[in-house]
């Protein structure tokens, strides 16, 4: 996967997701994406981590994690 397709992944992933209102200016438009992005980093479960939550897997290595980054 290039670059490319995974940065509109994860922009697809946020527009569906998390940005589900309309902003009324542009303040709170870069308040909800910093917001939503918290979230995907710290909360949501991921299927290339098997299903765990980000912050559960901190301080572990990659190997250990076996992580597979095609499927999420």
């Amino acid at each position: 996967m290039d670059q490319n397709a995974l940065a509109e992944r994860v922009n697809g992933i946020l527009k569906t997701e998390f940005l589900l209102v309309q902003p009324r200016n542009l303040d709170q438009a870069c308040t909800m994406v910093n917001e939503s992005v918290e979230i995907y980093n710290r909360d949501r479960p991921h299927l290339a981590l098997k299903y765990k939550h980000p912050m559960q897997c901190i301080g572990r290595s990659e190997a250990k994690l076996d992580v597979n980054l095609f499927q999420d």
